[in-house]
């Protein structure tokens, strides 16, 4: 499992987990208001007394004497304990949220990362074009037929266009036609018969006076690499005019 997906697992149960905390810290609010309420009445109710016991003279007023009851003294510490609790659980509570900021945190600088390494892929994929007077025309490398031509390539994306745009270019290739929305070179050299740019896989025509010479695979209904030698609409039609002569 990806740290994203662990990520993706902790956080779904976050918010049933907070929810309890935070009732639980409820509970103890009221517990806690409770036994304060008790203990002031129980508190004011002892020194009106001690106050009176003063006036009548029953009750020396030495400060050293004048105290609370054990009771109201207990009431008062367990207050106390009960705050302590509200803190720590109130504590408890921040840390599993920070928790979760570091692990979002660290997905974040993951997926940066990833996305770093994918875009330098993406950017050293190509290789840079063959000089104009060699057999091969620009950015077309790989196998050769007999012509020195290849039969299949996969196109590179233009130093104008993003790596994003080179991408959705790639997965669209095989549609029948396609009006390319990325910038290009206006000194590119156009190919097959929609006169577009180079991209995606395309096919060379063996004949070797082609005047189009390279062409898409969705433009010429191809999906996969030609077996033999192939020939475009035009020559074919060009070579059956010829025999009929």
């Amino acid at each position: 499992m990806s740290i994203s997906d662990e990520f993706q697992a902790d956080i779904e149960a976050l918010p049933n987990i907070l929810q309890r905390k935070y009732a639980l810290l409820r509970d103890l609010d009221k517990s806690l208001q409770e036994i304060q309420r008790q203990n002031e009445q129980r508190c004011e109710q002892e020194i009106d007394d001690m106050k009176r016991g003063i006036k009548s003279g029953s009750i020396t007023p030495n400060s050293s004497l004048l105290k609370f009851s054990d009771d109201a003294l207990d009431e008062q510490k367990h207050a106390i304990r009960i705050a302590d609790e509200k803190v720590a659980l109130a504590v408890q509570v921040y840390d599993l949220v920070d928790t979760h900021i570091q692990q979002l945190d660290q997905c974040l600088k993951k997926f940066d990362e990833d996305l770093r390494r994918e875009r330098e892929t993406i950017a050293t994929a190509g290789s840079p074009p063959a000089p104009e007077n060699s057999n091969v025309k620009s950015g077309k490398s790989g196998e050769t037929s007999n012509r020195g031509r290849k039969k299949t390539r996969l196109a590179t994306a233009t130093a104008a266009a993003s790596a994003s745009a080179s991408a959705s270019a790639a997965a669209t290739a095989n549609s029948s036609s396609m009006e390319l929305d990325i910038p290009v070179d206006p000194n590119e050299p156009t190919y097959c018969f929609c006169n577009q740019v180079s991209y995606g896989e395309m096919v060379a025509c063996d004949n070797p006076d082609c005047k189009i010479e390279w062409f898409h695979y969705g433009c010429v209904g191809l999906k996969e690499q030609p077996k033999g030698k192939w020939y475009c609409s035009d020559c074919v039609g060009t070579q059956r005019r010829r025999k009929t002569k």
